[in-house]
């Protein structure tokens, strides 16, 4: 079996593709907005209490080790949320870390 797209520059452009292609959302009320939308969901914050503030919304595992939010790639946490759509919590660097500039 070709596992070759799990190598860390194959996986890095595969997640970034669906990251820019993810519907992004804003406000407080990004849980009812999350859950009318069809396709995967990303939603930005701004810190440590934002993080949680928004993961506390959703019901999510919200702790944090060494800066970033746990289970955290480039500092995004997905998920999936009552339906099979994803959604993205996405740090503030995270799209410029993943060369994403213009979603």
């Amino acid at each position: 079996m070709n596992l070759s797209y799990l190598m860390e520059d194959n996986y890095t452009k595969y997640f970034a593709n669906i990251l820019k292609n993810a519907k992004a959302v804003h406000g407080n009320d990004a849980v009812l907005k999350a859950y009318n939308i069809e396709g995967d969901v990303r939603i930005q914050y701004k810190d440590q209490s934002d993080f949680e503030r928004i993961a506390r919304q959703f019901g999510i595992f919200e702790e944090w080790k060494d800066g970033v939010p746990r289970t955290a790639y480039k500092g995004i946490v997905v998920f999936r949320y009552h339906t099979q759509r994803r959604i993205f919590l996405v740090g503030p660097d995270s799209l410029r870390r993943l060369g994403v500039e213009d979603a």
